[in-house]
């Protein structure tokens, strides 16, 4: 009776873990993109498959760019090479990127003279290339090298121009991917597209390799902007059912940028026309000031209710959505928000977390890892004897070789993504890499000092190092993706730019390596060989984003944990202690209420 009174005297009050209906404030629809604002605009509908199909166009002008290094610094054939410091080392002064395809590089303390390089015979280490006209085999008669005389003593400049395109990108994928979370996507992409042009054509009118190098640094920070703009854009304008096809179809195109750069090449012929030709079609894109909007995603996680309101007005108008059928409330709630001020957030507050720092680790890890190691297996399709330069001997077969085993990359990331997840699918191919770096550089040993046949050890490198290039790729380009899908959109430029920016730094051991003539390579492949494997338990810490809405608010980001890699038999069962018809409802059971003076001395005498 005691417990009945104090109930009927307290009834409104709350019990422990519980709270009444009518406290309970009504659910916030407007962050719920995915689930409400878009649905409501129509979904994926005629205006967003628009929006997409523009943000693919710059794809295929971002992949000229991106493989113009091959062209415009390709090391002419006649070129004299360096030697190395040790005599079991054969190097060149060019790696896989750049080919060289008439001469053989001759290693210190062999039998011939400096000379005979040039047919002089004596002892004088004189270039041939500084007799006759350089020849170039990219299908240019004239490049940066050609023209500046970049070779013998001068050839480490082309490695700082090198150095240059990738250094500004790194820089511009941190700093514009900054200014996107809190100046917005779409002033980012026009900052970045206004100076690219200037730049970009600036460079075409270089008078020296000086000022080309420095050129090339900002064409590559302004180039980072463009990416990393239009690449969240294209995430945040999709649902998630949508967000990894309308992706990989964008890589597609960058990747016939690739395939195409080489007949571009051809016909411009000269290195400066090759540079105009490339930029000039970013002029196209200046309408996207009046045609591309901001990303209402990113409006709607800032606070920015007034743009907002607009933005879904005319997306609303473009799918021909009736604003009248509002039947969860979305536009009245909106009116109600109207008065709360923007809030912007930037990147540095995910130090503050728990899981969203955790996440962003790992795929900076692996996505430095994943180009890091790409180098090294290209590196490794060279003859490791030094008797042979390339895998072909031929630029073009070279460089077809390689955009062939992207775009096999590509097109297996697709199945296997579908079939087994983000996280699945980044784990597998990180195995995959793991296992071909590990075998290379265990199993060829053991091959070359053991086998008969040398021929062997050959034939095995170039195997593993097509599987390793093929791994690798697939690796980085869903290490991108995946940061894009589980970062807050409060911070997904930033996030985004992080991982891209180590990205830009695996990429970077590329000319490193060939400025100090391969020297330390095979360390360089050792240390990225155990990155694989530390990456592959890191890979088992993430969650995984398939079909699960973009998170919006940093909270939202937090909330994303990690799950089972295999998913249960049966996903509704559970091993409780308890059977289900032993279970029982403690729901109604209080706290005992206390026993008076007389009653507790009663008892106590007892």
């Amino acid at each position: 009776m005691a417990v009945v009174g104090r109930d009927a005297e307290e009834p409104h009050r709350p019990e422990n873990g519980f709270v009444s209906s009518e406290a309970t404030a009504l659910p916030r629809l407007l962050p719920l993109v995915d689930g409400s604002v878009l649905p409501f605009l129509g979904g994926f509908g005629r205006y967003q498959k628009q929006l997409i199909a523009l943000t693919w166009v710059p794809a295929l002008f971002i992949g000229f760019s991106q493989f113009s290094d091959y062209f415009l610094l390709a090391q002419p054939g006649n070129a004299c090479l360096h030697t190395a410091a040790s005599s079991s080392n054969w190097t060149s002064s060019f790696s896989l990127n750049v080919t060289n395809t008439s001469s053989t590089p001759v290693p210190i303390g062999h039998s011939e003279p400096p000379g005979a390089l040039n047919g002089t015979g004596s002892g004088q280490s004189q270039c041939p290339c500084t007799r006759g006209p350089l020849e170039l085999h990219s299908g240019l008669s004239e490049n940066v090298v050609t023209k500046w005389k970049l070779v013998c003593d001068s050839a480490w400049k082309v490695h700082i121009a090198k150095f240059s395109l990738l250094v500004g990108s790194i820089f511009g994928y941190l700093v514009m991917g900054i200014l996107a979370d809190w100046l917005g996507r779409h002033p980012v992409l026009i900052i970045s597209l206004l100076f690219m042009l200037v730049f970009g054509l600036t460079v075409a009118f270089s008078i020296n390799v000086t000022m080309f190098s420095t050129l090339r640094f900002f064409e590559g920070f302004c180039m980072a902007g463009i990416t990393l703009s239009l690449y969240v854009m294209r995430i945040e304008l999709c649902l998630p059912d949508r967000r990894f096809s309308m992706t990989m179809v964008a890589s597609f195109v960058a990747l016939g940028g690739q395939l195409l750069m080489p007949g571009l090449a051809t016909l411009c012929r000269d290195w400066q026309v090759l540079q105009v030709v490339i930029i000039c079609p970013f002029v196209l894109m200046l309408s996207y000031i009046w045609v591309f909007p901001e990303s209402l995603r990113w409006l709607l996680s800032t606070q920015q209710y007034h743009r907002s309101k607009v933005q879904i007005y005319h997306i609303a108008e473009k799918n021909k959505v009736d604003t009248a059928l509002d039947s969860n409330g979305i536009l009245s709630e909106l009116e109600r928000e109207l008065q709360k001020t923007p809030k912007r957030t930037c990147i540095i507050k995910m130090v503050g977390t728990r899981n969203m720092w955790k996440n962003m680790v790992v795929l900076c890890v692996n996505s430095l890892t994943g180009y890091g190691i790409h180098h090294c297996f290209a590196r490794s399709m060279m003859d490791p004897e030094g008797n042979e330069t390339t895998m072909f001997h031929n630029f073009y077969a070279d460089y077809y070789t390689m955009a062939g085993i992207a775009v096999a990359s590509c097109v297996a990331l697709c199945p296997a993504v579908g079939i087994m997840g983000r996280r699945g699918g980044l784990l597998m191919f990180m195995i995959i890499t793991a296992l071909a770096s590990l075998l290379q550089l265990g199993l060829l040993n053991l091959i070359g000092k053991y086998s008969l046949r040398h021929d062997i050890g050959k034939k095995f490198s170039v195997a593993f190092s097509v599987i390793g290039m093929f791994s690798s790729h697939a690796v980085s380009s869903l290490s991108i993706f995946f940061c894009a899908e589980i970062t807050p959109t409060v911070i997904r430029g930033g996030g985004l730019g992080l991982v891209l920016a180590s990205a830009g730094f695996g990429m970077l051991t590329a000319p490193i390596m060939e400025l100090h003539n391969q020297k330390g390579y095979f360390l360089h492949h050792v240390i990225f060989a155990c990155c694989t494997l530390i990456c592959i338990i890191c890979i088992l810490l993430l969650p995984e984003a398939r079909g699960q809405p973009l998170p919006e608010s940093l909270a939202d980001g937090e909330s994303y944990t990690r799950q089972p890699l295999l998913p249960p038999k049966r996903p509704g069962e559970q091993h409780l202690l308890l059977t289900r018809s032993e279970t029982r409802d403690y729901s109604r059971v209080h706290d005992t209420p206390p026993y008076p003076e007389g009653e507790l001395l009663c008892m106590a005498w007892i």
